[in-house]
């Protein structure tokens, strides 16, 4: 197989016309230049320069290449040198981002707009996030994933906070609670609705009750927040959903921040380091970021 540092070799050579001129610029000794110049005459068969008068001339083959040659050099060298910019509006691909329903209802509309404007050959493919699990990530299935921060995940997986949530309560317009203070007592005493993705009939917030001595009935049992919403508008069902990407859901119902101290969470995008240097990959980070800083609005009262 030949060396192919000899086309670097052979560029200069053909472009200085002379060896020692080619030397002190590849700062080889003239020695090394001239064994150099012989596996070249070696591999193309070609004396390549050959002597006249003083001096050294190109053979016919020598001027053949030498455009050709200073051609694949300077793609080499463009293949190797790192990207520092790329044209968006240029751009044709399709990112794959895994997230929940809320997200991308919520969020969606505000991030589709942004990249029609900035990168119009870019499609977006979203698929339900039901689960934490990132092997998709890893196989290169999905470019990112949004959802809450997970403590347990893979070293390996790159991790971004894009803001911290809350969850609040949610009930009907003319619901008893949408009337006076929402006590702990008060919010107990009525029916629920609960969202569990993995089936679970009890969170945070029954552990919260239970430490004053009191105990909500949960009647329903949903796996989205968006059906739990859709359920509190139609019944007297009380849903417990985060604030901040179930604004739009929520319009037209009451909301209220719970009676009990629950922890905030942080929702994040995560994706795979194979991916970070990305420059396409990156744009869309940049505007995800700018997108939920701008759209997720402030905290109830």
């Amino acid at each position: 197989m030949p060396d192919l540092n000899l086309l670097i070799t052979l560029d200069v050579l053909l472009t200085e016309g002379s060896v020692a001129r080619a030397a002190q610029r590849l700062r080889l000794s003239p020695s090394a230049m001239s064994r150099a110049l012989a596996r070249l005459r070696e591999t193309t068969g070609d004396p390549l320069l050959v002597r006249a008068g003083r001096g050294l001339v190109p053979t016919p083959r020598a001027l053949a290449l030498r455009e050709q040659v200073g051609r694949l050099v300077q793609e080499a060298q463009a293949v190797l040198r790192p990207v520092q910019a790329l044209e968006m509006g240029q751009v044709v691909r399709t990112f794959t981002l895994r997230a929940s329903e809320e997200f991308v209802e919520n969020l969606g509309p505000a991030l589709l707009a942004r990249i029609a404007r900035e990168a119009p050959g870019v499609r977006l493919r979203f698929v339900n996030k039901t689960d934490k699990d990132y092997t998709l990530l890893r196989e290169g299935g999905v470019d990112l994933v949004i959802g809450v921060v997970d403590p347990d995940a893979s070293p390996e997986i790159v991790m971004q906070a894009l803001f911290r949530d809350r969850l609040v309560g949610v009930v009907r317009a003319g619901h008893p609670l949408s009337r006076g203070a929402v006590t702990a007592q008060r919010f107990a005493q009525g029916r629920h609705v609960y969202v569990s993705r993995r089936g679970l009939d009890r969170g945070q917030i029954d552990e919260a009750l239970e430490a004053q001595g009191l105990t909500r009935d949960i009647s329903t049992i949903v796996a989205g927040f968006a059906t739990a919403i859709a359920l509190a508008r139609d019944t007297d069902l009380i849903a417990s959903v985060p604030e901040r990407y179930t604004a739009h859901q929520r319009e037209g119902l009451y909301s209220f921040v719970l009676p009990v101290s629950i922890p905030t969470f942080t929702v994040a995008m995560l994706w795979h380091p194979r991916q970070d240097a990305d420059l396409a990959h990156r744009w869309l980070r940049s505007c995800l970021r700018e997108v939920c800083a701008q759209q997720v609005q402030s905290p109830l009262p």
